[in-house]
């Protein structure tokens, strides 16, 4: 069947307001169409991974805390990862819900789902089985824990990597090696987030490598003044061709990019001292005391058409960096994504950014936060060094013309409408109503949280606010500019 490749544009529709729940907005696309979405049981999505296991895709959510009944059981369950089968993208099919069971150290109390995950198969890793798949997950904020998803209906947990943690974060599992950065809270740094390094390539038999962090924050520093403090946020690895790892750091501002040789970093001193955590630091680029960087994006060895009758300069490396809005309803100053050039990677330079128009949606009086967060991981050469997906929290999905770096421009964009399920956010909370405080201004919009894509060039995008996952393609202009075959 041909498929639509009209651009689209839906106005936003009002929802039926009622005490209890604030009027909400419908769906709004230019150059992209939805293919499939699940409600994921009302559940609060934070991250997502893409796998094909066998003649199979299958999709597995991470989630915020908070419960919902499993309809597949229909028991009362804390959130933790929900796995999805998306072979047929238009009819996602949910196979399992694991509850995430951790109890947290710090004020979340009973536990804060099973927000980060990660997917490898056992061909993939040198030491896996090559007929299982595996999958990493921070389970609340206490741990972080190895599963065996090679029959996605019936997971099996088989090891814990690292536990008795402040808090968890972001991860990234380099599939071919098996080394793992993972984001953690441990007891005696000076820090809230910092990163563990594990050599997971057997997932069942983990093998801690060393705690890095930035000097001033390892166990023997003084005691910090705000703990938080360039807190870390996660790495993007270029693996062992690109020997490089691209940390964000910040947290309610206190940005930083970190360029890390990662050769350096696995095989260096280990010991937390000031001086080893900089022996495998390329560069230190601060972003600014506004903007907290959440996710990095490299772009490496772009071909720049404008500099094609240069002598020198023509092929450059960049990475993208997005802060993390934080307050809703622009509480705060513009948050937006900047590009830096790291061709010259111990000096890198801001050069460009890249920005959402508040006006084109009413984003700062529509409720919820508004700015970037993440864009997608998966490299695919559908997409790689043309269109990059980027979320924008209550501004949806936002789809970048990355092929000239200096000038970025917008292709597209696709904002789910809000449903039945979406909790209202509110200026004295991010999700619904803070106890304790009577808020009369809450409002109902969508919060797009993370973004993945697929081999096949699907794009799926996942709700912080209980709506759900959407499946999406592109239509017209945009997906003239992938690389489909």
């Amino acid at each position: 069947m041909k498929r639509l490749i009209t651009t689209i544009i839906l106005a936003a529709l009002p929802v039926l307001a009622s005490a209890a729940q604030p009027a909400g907005h419908g769906a709004a696309a230019s150059n992209m169409r939805l293919v499939g979405a699940s409600d994921l049981q009302g559940r609060t999505g934070f991250e997502i991974a893409i796998t094909q296991q066998g003649q199979r895709w299958i999709a597995y959510v991470g989630h915020f805390g908070g419960e919902s009944v499993n309809a597949l059981t229909a028991q009362k369950e804390p959130n933790g990862t929900s796995i999805l089968d998306v072979t047929d993208p238009h009819k996602p099919k949910y196979l399992h819900h694991i509850p995430s069971e951790s109890r947290s150290l710090v004020a979340e109390g009973a536990g804060s789902g099973a927000q980060m995950v990660k997917v490898c198969a056992g061909k993939d890793l040198p030491k896996g089985d090559p007929q299982k798949f595996y999958m990493l997950r921070a389970s609340g904020s206490s741990m972080h824990e190895m599963w065996d998803v090679s029959d996605p209906e019936k997971p099996l947990r088989i090891a814990t990597v690292s536990d008795k943690l402040r808090t968890t974060h972001e991860q990234w599992w380099e599939c071919d090696t098996g080394i793992a950065y993972i984001v953690s809270g441990v007891a005696d740094w000076r820090v809230r987030r910092m990163t563990q390094v594990y050599d997971l390539s057997d997932p069942a038999n983990p093998k801690f490598i060393r705690n890095f962090g930035l000097p001033g924050q390892e166990p023997t520093a003084p005691k910090a003044e705000n703990p938080r403090f360039h807190d870390g946020h996660g790495a993007f690895s270029t693996g062992v061709q690109g020997n490089r790892l691209y940390f964000g750091y910040g947290n309610l501002g206190d940005g930083a990019l970190q360029i890390v040789d990662r050769k350096k970093l696995l095989e260096g001193p280990a010991e937390p001292t000031p001086e080893n955590l900089l022996y495998p630091q390329v560069s230190f680029m601060r972003i600014g005391r506004s903007q907290a960087v959440h996710a990095v994006y490299p772009l490496m060895g772009m071909e720049i058409p404008a500099f094609a009758k240069f002598g020198k300069g023509r092929v450059r490396d960049f990475v993208l960096v997005m802060p993390e809005a934080i307050e809703n309803e622009c509480k705060e100053e513009p948050q937006m994504l900047y590009v830096v050039d790291v061709t010259h990677e111990k000096e890198p330079l801001g050069v460009a950014n890249f920005r959402v128009s508040e006006t084109l949606g009413n984003f700062c009086t529509r409720g919820a936060r508004f700015g970037p967060h993440q864009a997608q991981l998966n490299l695919t050469p559908i997409y790689h060094k043309r269109l990059v997906f980027v979320v924008w929290f209550n501004a949806g999905l936002r789809v970048l013309d990355v092929r000239d770096p200096y000038a970025i421009r917008e292709v597209g964009y696709y904002i789910p409408a809000t449903n039945k399920n979406t909790v209202p956010s509110c200026p004295g909370g991010e999700r619904g109503v803070v106890a304790g405080h009577k808020e009369t201004n809450c409002k109902v919009a969508i919060v797009t949280n993370a973004v993945e894509v697929d081999d096949r060039g699907y794009v799926y995008m996942v709700d912080r606010n209980n709506t759900g996952l959407h499946i999406v393609e592109p239509t017209g202009a945009a997906r003239k500019l992938a690389n489909f075959k």
